[in-house]
């Protein structure tokens, strides 16, 4: 597979969501012993091989990693704009689609930057997302993309000297979005990240997330992408960030996959110390695990966010040592891993597959088998 396809998920879907999470290394590198548990994670299981997983998306998206595919080739921004433009006001699926295709244009500023001689050459990173906004500046789908790539690159590095101008240069950059596309949610999405990494007043921020709330009252992305600010990590606590999940959990309508928030808030305050087996069986997890089962359940089955309850579901479930139940998970989800929490790793393919494998090796002591496993798909 392309080396540009295998090494982007850090920055891709992950990239502005997920990148206020706390990294899981002890974690990680426990699960990585799991990789010498089970002989051959694949064998028998259908499971997809490591050098195949795909690291660009939590789950298919087959009209986008085709879109990606044509504008790595020919470096043209149309099919982007196609592709945006087909998707129209499927709001969580836009704002996934958003979030990939400014990853997309970071990680390749960062592998290929402009050469100062010829800032516009064929190996210019990006090029296509400086070209979009030049030819088509009205296009809502360039603003939008060119706002999240602008939070993405700020965020990268939070110690950056240039931090708060690219944040700055984001935020007018979302406004001009949302004049272009008024009824929108997705530049107030990004905004959020930029008003976190500005430090803005809660009372403010307070602001920001109802005028998200008005267009989008319950986008699961739009409030995975709030709930950092709440966190301790950022501008809050513990409690605030567990109480901001709640909420939005006890007031989800049917079918939504808000009640599996809590996960996600309990996951970002998780103690660097003490990740044993007691913690993962205590009653918070196993509340947090069983709603977003029920989200899960509730939600339709090809929710573009639902990949990502999956992943962070099997990392869970895997910890707190149910293994038949994280197996499940992954038949559903095998084969892409851009995804919190592997996207947090150097390697996310390699320390999915270690959990993977972990799974496998749980699953096998309990007696199940992979004849066993084939047979309940």
């Amino acid at each position: 597979m392309d080396v540009l396809l295998l090494l982007f998920a850090a920055i891709a879907l992950g990239g502005l969501v997920f990148l206020p999470w706390m990294r899981r290394r002890k974690a990680v590198q426990h699960a990585e012993q799991g990789l010498t548990v089970a002989a051959d994670p694949m064998a028998g299981y259908g499971f997809v091989p490591l050098e195949e997983l795909d690291v660009r998306l939590p789950g298919p998206d087959e009209e986008l990693a085709d879109a990606l595919a044509e504008m790595h080739r020919t470096r043209d921004w149309r099919p982007a704009a196609a592709l945006l433009q087909s998707t129209g006001d499927d709001w969580e699926l836009r704002w996934q689609r958003v979030q990939t295709l400014a990853g997309a244009a970071a990680f390749e500023l960062a592998q290929t930057p402009p050469d100062s001689a010829a800032p516009t050459g064929p190996r210019a990173g990006g090029i296509w997302l400086r070209t979009w906004r030049a030819e088509a500046p009205k296009d809502p789908g360039g603003a939008q993309t060119h706002a999240q790539f602008l939070a993405v690159q700020a965020l990268r590095d939070p110690g950056s000297q240039d931090f708060r101008m690219i944040l700055e240069e984001a935020r007018t950059v979302c406004r001009e979005a949302a004049l272009l596309a008024p009824g929108s949610p997705i530049p107030y999405i990004t905004e959020l990240a930029v008003a976190r990494g500005l430090g803005e007043r809660a009372a403010d921020f307070e602001e920001l997330w109802s005028t998200v709330r008005q267009r989008a009252p319950h986008h699961m992305g739009a409030h995975l992408a709030a709930l950092p600010y709440w966190s301790e990590q950022w501008h809050g606590s513990r409690e605030q960030a567990e109480g901001f999940a709640g909420r939005a959990a006890a007031g989800a309508p049917a079918k939504s996959l808000l009640p599996a928030l809590p996960l996600f808030a309990v996951y970002a305050h998780l103690p660097e110390a003490n990740m044993v087996r007691s913690l993962f069986q205590s009653a918070v997890v196993e509340r947090a695990i069983e709603g977003a089962h029920f989200a899960l359940r509730e939600a339709p089955a090809d929710h573009p966010m639902a990949p990502h309850v999956r992943h962070l579901l099997v990392w869970f479930l895997v910890r707190a040592e149910r293994y038949a139940e994280a197996m499940e998970q992954l038949r559903l989800v095998d084969g892409h891993v851009g995804a919190v929490p592997w996207s947090y790793g150097r390697s996310p393919a390699a320390e999915y597959a270690a959990y993977r494998a972990l799974a496998i090796a749980g699953w096998e002591q309990l007696g199940g088998t992979s004849a066993g496993f084939r047979a309940q798909g």
